[in-house]
């Protein structure tokens, strides 16, 4: 279990109205209290969040990685000189 000094503490106001309706969803979603509730949400939102937004970045630089590839292609290697000439020996045969 994490040490008292490990945590943090984090502060919010709500209005009334929106206290209520949180403590409803928590009890209804079978949650022990509003804070834990509140807790897993955030965190399951936060990671959602932090996935999508990982995925797009390592898109992105899948796309530079791409078309750096497209448009500067490295220069064939002796092995692939080699294979395209015994390709094209076998093709004209």
């Amino acid at each position: 279990m994490a040490k008292d000094q490990d945590k943090a503490r984090f502060d919010t106001r709500l209005s009334k109205e929106q206290k209520e309706f949180f403590e409803k969803a928590a009890n209804l979603g079978g949650y022990r209290s509003l804070t834990d509730f509140v807790v897993l949400t955030v965190q399951e939102k936060a990671e959602e969040i932090i996935a999508e937004k990982e995925r797009i970045i390592s898109t992105e630089k899948d796309n530079e990685v791409f078309f750096e590839a497209l448009m500067n292609p490295p220069k064939p290697s002796k092995y692939l000189i080699s294979a395209k000439n015994e390709y094209n020996k076998l093709i004209s045969e």
